[in-house]
């Protein structure tokens, strides 16, 4: 098995911060979770994931990370805080450590303004400079904003298998 250094954990782009996750991150997470309409997580149990992807992070040096919009005017919250937009990284997935799979999450008022592929962009760059040679993603035929991003990304069609909830597009890019 080949070791790989640590994926950076703080990433910035023109419009975005991609940093490790905070407990002051479990309600927005909360709220991310509640938007899929698949039911709502409780408070405890996102505090619990997001202490377990800390911890995942530490054993093996990739992440998934809270992507949040740069300082500006304190977006929709009007807080002076950053934005949480959502969360982008790479996980083990259904792939493996040397070569996982991207993934990315985004609140409905965050889609269709470029923040996934910019925020992927900069976890490609990440992943790359860990020496890995190839990325994988995973989704299904009908979410057609998420083949967009992973297109603009260039990744390729590499096969379709089904597990229990129906078609699975499996797809990759050379780092």
């Amino acid at each position: 098995m080949v070791t790989y250094p640590p994926m950076a954990s703080h990433l910035e782009t023109e419009r975005l911060t991609l940093r490790p996750w905070s407990p002051s991150d479990a309600p927005a997470l909360c709220a991310l979770h509640a938007e899929r309409g698949t039911g709502t997580s409780t408070l405890p149990y996102v505090q619990e994931l997001i202490g377990a992807m800390l911890d995942r992070t530490v054993e093996n040096g990739i992440a998934l990370l809270p992507v949040r919009l740069r300082g500006e005017g304190g977006g929709r919250t009007g807080t002076g805080e950053d934005e949480l937009l959502g969360y982008c990284g790479i996980v083990v997935g259904r792939s493996s450590l040397e070569e996982p799979e991207i993934a990315y999450e985004l609140f409905r008022h965050a889609h269709g303004k470029g923040y996934a592929t910019e925020a992927a962009r900069a976890v490609l760059g990440a992943v790359a400079r860990t020496g890995r040679e190839r990325l994988w993603a995973t989704t299904r035929p009908e979410n057609a904003p998420s083949l967009r991003v992973l297109d603009k990304l260039g990744f390729t069609h590499d096969r379709t298998t089904t597990d229990e909830r129906g078609e699975v597009v499996w797809l990759s890019v050379e780092l």
